[in-house]
């Protein structure tokens, strides 16, 4: 309990007209973050998570009030990322959060693209992580390999794949032997949350809607990605007026995960 309150954790969902929406916040700090994660969210939402978030994500806590989102619980088939932007915005609305920071992670940030697009008057600054905003070869290539797991129910597969091409070459053999190890641990009694939300990622399209986005925008992306490339990143930054790129040399599509200074740049951003 007492880390609970030092950490300022606590677990949540709000009730929106189609269902409900885990999320978890942490941090006492002024101004509010929101983080969207990305289609792993599928697999395993937010619920629960509020003390291991908050001691993974510390440094932020003293500027920031952080709510990390999942999608709603149950999502119907071939919903796009832009209607769980509308969830989201509810979700906000319920929660009286207006003017936020928000941080979106790959299929997390086409969600906030068109929440950005949509809603700019919850959007105060903007940073779009290892995300594209219409799709590629690559992503469908790998979506599709993602689906067609799914469908048999091969949870160690998506996750061995994802980290696969997500991490770099040290960060992998510790993430294999940690698969092997677990085996399934966590696997879901469904897939169909996931298979939703991949759908959503080959058939996000906000690109040409991108220059409407007022809001400062920072886009961050990893020249090794192979989820949804280097190049998306950039055509993202081209497209949206006056927004900054950084691209981290050598990292791929986890470098949330494996870049030190990543939290610091979007705080500094963000503040």
């Amino acid at each position: 309990m007492a880390i609970i309150l030092a950490l300022h954790a606590a677990n949540g969902f709000v009730t929106l007209d189609a269902g409900k929406m885990d999320y978890i916040r942490f941090g006492s700090g002024p101004r509010v973050m929101v983080m969207l994660p990305g289609v792993g969210d599928g697999l395993k939402t937010v619920r629960g998570m509020a003390v291991p978030f908050a001691l993974m994500y510390r440094s932020l806590m003293r500027d920031f009030t952080v709510y990390v989102f999942s999608r709603r619980r149950k999502l119907p088939k071939h919903m796009t990322t832009r209607e769980m932007a509308a969830d989201l915005n509810e979700a906000l609305e319920k929660l009286g959060l207006k003017k936020v920071a928000l941080v979106g992670v790959s299929q997390g940030g086409m969600i906030a693209q068109w929440l950005a697009i949509d809603h700019p008057d919850k959007v105060d600054k903007l940073v779009l992580v290892v995300t594209l905003s219409r799709p590629n070869d690559t992503i469908n290539d790998v979506v599709e390999r993602w689906m067609g797991m799914a469908r048999r129910g091969d949870y160690r597969g998506i996750m061995l794949d994802t980290a696969e091409r997500s991490y770099s070459e040290k960060r992998m053999k510790t993430a294999r032997l940690e698969y092997k190890l677990l085996g399934s641990v966590g696997k879901p009694k469904s897939f169909a949350r996931f298979l939703t939300q991949a759908e959503s990622c080959i058939t996000h399209d906000a690109y040409d809607q991108l220059p409407s986005i007022t809001c400062p925008t920072l886009v961050i992306g990893g020249t090794e990605d192979k989820i949804v490339t280097a190049d998306a990143s950039v055509e993202i930054a081209e497209m949206i007026p006056d927004s900054e790129l950084y691209l981290y040399e050598g990292l791929g599509h986890g470098l949330y995960e494996e870049a030190p200074d990543f939290l610091q740049r979007i705080a500094r951003f963000c503040r």
